[in-house]
Formats: C-alpha cells, sequence, structure tokens
C-alpha cells in the first residue's frame, strides 16, 4: 500500500504537470525490501524513469517522418537485402529485455528507401513494451504503406531475458519469427532466396 506522503507528492506532481515515474519507482524498489535513500540508490528512480522512457520512445515516434526526405525513385526491381540489423526490446508480459537482430528485404515497384532508415523503423517498433511476433509483423506491414513494393520480407532472432534469468532458465535459447508480404509470401523462390541471404 502506498503511504500517505508518498500518494501526496504525487498528486502535488500531478497538479504541477510533473513525471510521477520516479515516485511510483522509488514506491517499487521500498516495496521489494530496499531502502531507496541509501547512497547507492538515491537517484536510482531517476535514472530507471529516464532508462524506461528512452527505451519506450517508440511510441512517440512517427514513421512518415522518420522516413521523410529519404524516398527515392527506383531504378530496378531486383531484391535488396539490408541484415544484422541490432534491436533491444522489452517484453511485455515481464518488463525484461529482449534484443537480437532484424534481417529485411523488399522488393521495389516505385520507391527505395535509404539504407540507414531501415534500423530507423526497426528501433521505432523495438522501443515499446512488445511481443516479438508483433515487433516482426508491424515493422514489415510499415514498411509495406511506406514503400508500397513488390514485396517485403522480415526476419528476427532473438534472445529473451525473461526465458534465460527466470522461469526455465534456459540460455542458449532463440527466437525466430518472421513476416512475409506480397512476392515474398506468394512466390516460394523469392522467399527462398530471402532466406538464403540472411542465413
Amino acid at each position: 500500500m502506498m503511504n500517505y506522503s508518498l500518494a501526496q507528492s504525487i498528486d502535488n506532481d500531478f497538479e504541477q504537470g510533473e513525471s510521477t515515474l520516479d515516485h511510483l519507482i522509488a514506491e517499487l524498489i521500498t516495496g521489494l525490501g530496499e531502502d531507496v535513500t541509501r547512497e547507492g540508490l538515491i537517484k536510482t528512480p531517476q535514472r530507471v524513469e529516464r532508462s524506461l522512457r528512452f527505451l519506450t520512445s517508440g511510441y512517440q515516434g512517427d514513421i512518415k517522418k522518420i522516413l521523410n526526405g529519404a524516398l527515392f525513385e527506383a531504378e530496378s526491381a531486383e531484391m535488396i537485402v539490408v541484415k544484422g540489423i541490432e534491436f533491444y526490446s522489452l517484453c511485455e508480459h515481464h518488463m525484461l529485455p529482449f534484443f537480437g537482430t532484424a534481417h529485411i528485404a523488399y522488393i521495389p515497384h516505385r520507391k527505395i528507401l535509404g539504407l540507414s532508415k531501415f534500423a530507423r523503423v526497426v528501433d521505432l517498433f523495438a522501443r515499446r513494451m512488445q511481443v516479438q511476433e508483433r515487433m516482426t509483423a508491424q515493422i514489415a506491414d510499415a514498411l509495406v504503406e511506406v514503400l508500397e513494393p513488390a514485396g517485403v520480407a522480415v526476419v528476427t532472432e532473438a534472445s529473451h531475458l525473461c526465458m534465460m534469468m527466470r522461469g526455465v532458465e534456459k540460455q542458449g535459447a532463440t527466437t525466430r519469427t518472421s513476416a512475409m508480404r506480397g512476392a515474398f509470401k506468394s512466390a516460394a523462390d523469392t522467399r527462398q532466396e530471402f532466406l538464403a541471404a540472411i542465413r
């Protein structure tokens, strides 16, 4: 149960338009049996708040703003593959990290995208409370919407700390998810070309 002084402090911050997340984190630390006033923990609530706001900054992102100025006229319709894009996300079930790499391919129709923007698209959806399957699909669907390509493929491979640190505690397990759109879904040879490229 939250004590009265902490609840009053949170109410005051709401009235003043200030953040209350650090107060809630302080209450959490206290609830876990720690002394939030000891030297090593005095600034921990503020650090954790800044960290969480960064790790969930994808909620404030706008795909169109991220890609603005990076779309160009396509000169060919050959497959483009960008692989090994690292990402870090938070499992929405336990708020523990999962992390790994994303591999993306697309077949241009009228537009191509500057290569660095693929990493920004991955970060936009990774920096949220997520499940890997949804994140993979969101990346693919966003690229379909913006690029209107002949096809998009996304594969992500990740290690989940909710499996490694707790629960079954399996250190070597990884999870692979895929989202195939357009030609990558309908044409087996196109799909196999992509999977061979990232193998």
